[in-house]
Formats: C-alpha cells, sequence, structure tokens
C-alpha cells in the first residue's frame, strides 16, 4: 500500500516527519525521509517482495545530490535485475 509525502518550500524535518507519520498506517515498516535544500521527501513503506533494508525509500543518487520518492510496484523487476 505504501505512501509518499513531500513539500518544496517553506517546510523542516519535524513537519516531513509529521506529514509521513499522519500517513504511517500505508507502510507501517519503514518511514524514511530527507531533506535536500527545500525540498523535503518522505516515503511509508509496506514490505511486500524485497524485505531487505535495501528497498527502503528515499533512494540517493551516488553523490546523493538527488533523491527520489515513488509509489508502485516494478512489475518487471526481475529482468531488470
Amino acid at each position: 500500500m505504501c505512501g509518499i509525502a513531500g513539500f518544496s518550500g517553506a517546510g523542516s524535518e519535524q513537519d516531513l516527519r509529521r506529514m509521513i507519520g499522519t500517513i504511517s498506517y500505508r507502510g507501517p515498516d519503514y518511514q524514511g525521509t530527507s531533506m535536500i535544500g527545500d525540498t523535503g521527501l518522505a516515503h511509508a513503506r509496506l514490505k511486500i517482495i524485497d524485505l531487505s533494508p535495501e528497498a527502503n525509500q528515499p533512494f540517493f543518487s551516488d553523490d546523493k545530490s538527488a533523491a527520489i520518492v515513488f509509489n508502485g510496484e516494478i512489475y518487471n523487476y526481475l529482468e531488470l535485475k
């Protein structure tokens, strides 16, 4: 089921944690947050297929300058893997 939240502009880490806490029932297995500049991203995770912590979001680029959260399943993940 998972859930995502975020903002760009005015906001704080505390606001982000409150936002994802409000929908934590959608993803009770993990809640992750990230602030990059004035942009906040959050993800509430429900573990179904990949149970490893490496699948926790937000995902980051190698240099940590970009992050992404998404809600959904990659159906051809075995082919991509």
